[in-house]
């Protein structure tokens, strides 16, 4: 059996893209994003406006996932026109290159430690320490995993959290923050005015509302499941958090193409360079991967994972309020 840094090296030969396949992927996404955004304005039909409306945030999900593989120098990898297309999206979903890759990078370097986990990811405190909170600092905590602060991620996590935040705490190393914040100011306010509510709620809310909806909940399901470990630093492996903290999410055939297989998390944690589309091919030949923590999109286990609210040393486990 495979464990530890063996595991890691089993990868190694997997952490290899077909270039070609990465430009067929990143382009027939891109162009099917741009399609669908605007199908939102020249279908006949209002039901055929909203359904690409809501496929624009489907499509949205996977070139995301396609972008966070390129900045993690797994796909694409010092393409110059790849660069001049990622940065221009990362703007335009509000997660650009500075901000995304630096706090991206960190949450895989501490991915399951305590008191460091807020970086890049959803905080996470102990049973104490939320005990020692005040009620403000509970209630803030409590509204950041809110299931209503997720599906309005767009604002919550992306426009605040990625953009703004990023920029007011270090303007000069942040600046794409602010160009993204002044796009989408100009995008919503030229889209309202010179084509009405109608076309400004298909363009850009439903997409976005439900892109980082999805995305929001995806990022939190991951590390906030079921199961899920954390520890201190002093025992904590890199490895160890890959299998242990971070899940293997099920999903349908549909869903895993529009996630661009973002739910072998646990293997993209093991080894980030691993391009998004050999994920599954890892998972089937290596066992060891294979009997790990999961959770999926099913209702029952979305309502499993937004109950989880502190980690209990003790027990070793999340917990929800009623225990706390």
């Amino acid at each position: 059996m495979l464990t530890g840094k063996e595991l890691i090296l089993a990868t190694k030969d997997y952490a290899k893209e077909d270039r070609a396949k990465s430009w067929f992927y990143a382009l027939s996404t891109l162009f099917l994003l741009l399609a669908a955004l605007t199908g939102t304005i020249i279908a006949h039909f209002f039901l055929a406006r909203l359904a690409c409306s809501i496929l624009a945030g489907l499509l949205t999900i996977r070139m995301f996932v396609i972008y966070h593989d390129y900045e993690h120098h797994a796909i694409l990898n010092k393409s110059k026109l790849a660069h001049y297309i990622m940065t221009a999206f990362g703007i335009y979903v509000m997660a650009p290159e500075s901000i995304w890759k630096r706090s991206h990078d960190y949450h895989h370097k501490h991915n399951s430690k305590l008191f460091t986990s807020s970086i890049g990811s959803y905080q996470i405190v102990t049973k104490e320490k939320f005990q020692s909170f005040s009620r403000a600092e509970k209630y803030a905590y409590l509204v950041s995993r809110h299931p209503l602060t997720i599906a309005f991620g767009y604002f919550s996590m992306f426009m605040v959290g990625m953009a703004m935040q990023s920029y007011l705490s270090n303007p000069k190393k942040h600046r794409d923050s602010l160009v993204a914040l002044i796009v989408h100011l100009l995008l919503n306010v030229t889209v309202f005015y010179f084509f009405g509510w109608e076309v400004w709620l298909l363009t850009i809310i439903i997409p976005f509302i439900t892109g980082d909806a999805i995305g929001a909940y995806l990022f939190y399901a991951q590390h906030n499941f079921p199961g899920v470990s954390f520890s201190e630093a002093d025992g904590w492996t890199y490895e160890k958090a890959a299998l242990e903290s971070s899940s293997f999410m099920k999903m349908n055939p549909v869903m895993q193409w529009f996630t661009a297989n973002i739910g072998f998390h646990h293997i993209h944690h093991l080894n980030a360079r691993i391009p998004f589309y050999r994920l599954p091919e890892v998972m089937k030949a290596i066992p060891e991967l294979q009997n790990v923590k999961r959770t999926s999109l099913s209702p029952k286990d979305i309502l499993a994972c937004f109950k989880l609210k502190v980690w209990d040393p003790v027990q070793g486990k999340m917990i929800g309020l009623q225990n706390v």
